[in-house]
């Protein structure tokens, strides 16, 4: 499992017209699911990003949390993160999960942020989406739960 993980100020997700999603202060996470991920990678990358310490404290430290600031997350499915775009001009997805396994593993993403304290909105799965943000800092950060040491 694969996230992209941007620090915001505010962040929405609309589909046809609709706002789906919408998030102050907190994390836009762009989640991939693998064809290989299971129920651990989903505890592991949920618990990785409610810990994320990249909130200034009183002291302008990258010292505190999600929960430390009031934050909240916004999901949202991304199957190209993983594209592979080694051979050629155009990525293949073959390591991305199908569909139904896609889907169920980036709800249960959703429901372990939910689960640990911390607000969570979503994109509509496979729909096309249209992501607005303003990146704070910029602060963004890749974590692949396949990738822990």
């Amino acid at each position: 499992m694969r996230a992209v993980v941007q620090r915001v100020s505010s962040a929405s997700v609309t589909v046809d017209g609709e706002i789906t999603g919408e998030i102050k202060r907190g994390f836009l996470v762009l989640l991939g699911v693998g064809e290989d991920d299971t129920d651990d990678d989903v505890v592991y990358l949920a618990g990785k990003v409610v810990g994320l310490r990249v909130f200034e404290d009183d002291a302008g430290k990258m010292n505190l949390t999600l929960a430390d600031v009031g934050g909240a997350v916004l999901a949202v499915s991304q199957f190209t993160l993983f594209g592979d775009c080694r051979k050629g001009r155009r990525p293949s997805f073959i390591s991305a999960a199908r569909p139904e396994k896609a889907n169920s593993l980036y709800e249960a993403f959703v429901a372990e942020i939910r689960g640990q304290g911390i607000a969570a909105e979503t994109g509509r799965f496979q729909a096309h989406m249209d992501v607005s943000l303003v990146n704070d800092g910029p602060v963004t950060l890749l974590i692949d739960s396949r990738k822990t040491f």
